[in-house]
């Protein structure tokens, strides 16, 4: 018997589990509330849609393709904003992110024609570049893979969250139409910018960039959580160590693209047309927002789910892969009940959020387990760059087919149609025993 072992393990393990309750309640709750900013002023606009295409003569196809055009400036920014934020650090890289959103996303309530939409949305794209990949990027450097799921899936739970929130406030926010000589989807836009601006000084001074700048940790929690991602990243460059290049030419890390490029087809699709769809179901506008927030209520649960047995069972590509399946299934079925049976269209919507809320939270596990340093860095922003570009696609083919045919249903069989290739591209992508747990490691 090693007895070396049996007296260290006891001290190890509160030690471990202390020090990841600690990094996590310091630094999970502050990005959150900044993701929750960032879906609030993704997806307003969404609500915004209520008033505001009528009163700018929007049809649904302009609608669709100006509000995705965010994800064109996205694509254009986030590879670079990446790789400065490895360089310069994520505390004051993101709090410059948080901070130019907010300005732009306030700017929106000031467009009036077509062109000045698509250039705001550009522009907000742009503004907001590298802030996910940026905390995906960020989170390696701080948990050990055992725990990367969880707090993705935390994490994650902010945009969820915001879904389950901001219908209500965004649809309350329209009744201000008229007050200071602004509509209601101008004040919609206008107080919804402040709260990412709050965020970026927040940002700025309670974020911290690494855990060898960990001073709030004790010596012994700091040098543990160092020595543990070192041993981490060294077990995995064993195996493989990408460059930049190698990690833009791999081949599994374009499949996975496909499907975070899948999966976002379907999740901007119904976050931008929800408010719409719900509307044409003969919901109330003052009742829009409580009705669209359902499915995302459903979602959060789901979520949980799938990330703790992704976690518990190291099978990243089967959970994720699931959660695609699931939501391909729930917008078929939504789309083959239609708009005469309201409630059981809800409820086929309800399924495919639970799947649509799991897919990124599971997903992200994968190329974080397989890169490390610049390669991750570059190989993260690359994925969702291109995979966002899907944000784009899908309220732009949404709303093409509903101006085309006057119905949801074949929209919404579309959008579901992204998810179940990207199922299917995961699995062509296969298994790699880097994407499990790392061996040993222990589990809070």
């Amino acid at each position: 018997m090693d007895v070396a072992a049996t007296i260290r393990t006891p001290a190890v393990e509160p030690l471990e589990r202390e020090t990841i309750r600690r990094v996590a309640w310091r630094l999970i709750p502050l990005l959150m509330l900044g993701y929750f900013c960032a879906y609030l002023d993704r997806v307003n606009v969404g609500f915004a849609a209520l008033t505001m295409n009528k009163m700018l003569g929007f049809s649904s196809a302009v609608f669709g393709f100006g509000a995705g055009l965010f994800f064109v400036g996205y694509f254009v920014a986030e590879i670079p904003s990446n790789l400065i934020l490895d360089k310069v650090g994520a505390r004051r890289w993101l709090a410059r992110i948080l901070v130019t959103w907010g300005i732009v996303s306030g700017l929106t309530a000031f467009v009036w024609n077509d062109w000045s939409f698509y250039a705001i949305r550009i522009l907000l794209g742009l503004a907001e570049a590298g802030f996910y990949p940026g905390v995906v990027l960020y989170l390696i450097w701080w948990f050990p893979a055992a725990y990367r799921t969880r707090m993705m899936a935390t994490f994650q739970s902010a945009s969820t969250i915001s879904n389950i929130i901001g219908p209500p406030i965004s649809a309350n926010l329209l009744s201000l139409d008229g007050i200071a000589g602004f509509s209601g989807w101008q004040w919609l836009f206008l107080i919804e910018a402040l709260p990412p601006v709050i965020m970026g000084v927040l940002t700025w001074f309670l974020l911290t960039d690494r855990p060898t700048d960990a001073h709030w940790l004790r010596t012994d929690q700091r040098e543990w959580l160092i020595k543990r991602l070192a041993d981490e990243r060294a077990d995995r460059e064993a195996i493989k160590t990408f460059s930049l290049g190698q990690a833009f030419s791999y081949p599994r890390m374009w499949l996975m693209t496909v499907t975070y490029f899948g999966q976002n087809v379907s999740a901007y699709g119904i976050l931008m047309f929800l408010p719409l769809i719900v509307r044409g179901l003969g919901v109330a506008q003052s009742n829009t927002g409580y009705v669209a927030m359902l499915p995302y209520v459903c979602g959060l649960s789901a979520m949980a789910f799938f990330c703790i047995r992704s976690d518990l069972t190291g099978n990243r590509v089967a959970y994720c892969a699931a959660a695609c399946v699931l939501c391909s299934a729930g917008l078929a079925s939504a789309a083959a009940i239609g708009p005469s049976h309201p409630v059981l269209m809800i409820m086929a919507i309800c399924c495919a959020a639970m799947g649509q809320s799991s897919i990124a939270a599971t997903f992200w596990a994968l190329p974080s387990a397989l890169l490390t340093g610049i390669a991750a860095a570059g190989g993260i922003a690359l994925i969702n760059s291109i995979g966002n570009l899907g944000g784009w696609i899908g309220p732009w083919v949404f709303g093409l087919v509903k101006d085309a045919t006057g119905s949801d249903a074949l929209g919404l069989l579309a959008l579901g149609s992204g998810p179940f290739i990207g199922a299917f591209a995961l699995i062509l992508a296969g298994h790699d025993r880097r994407m499990e747990r790392i061996p040993g490691t222990r589990r809070v």
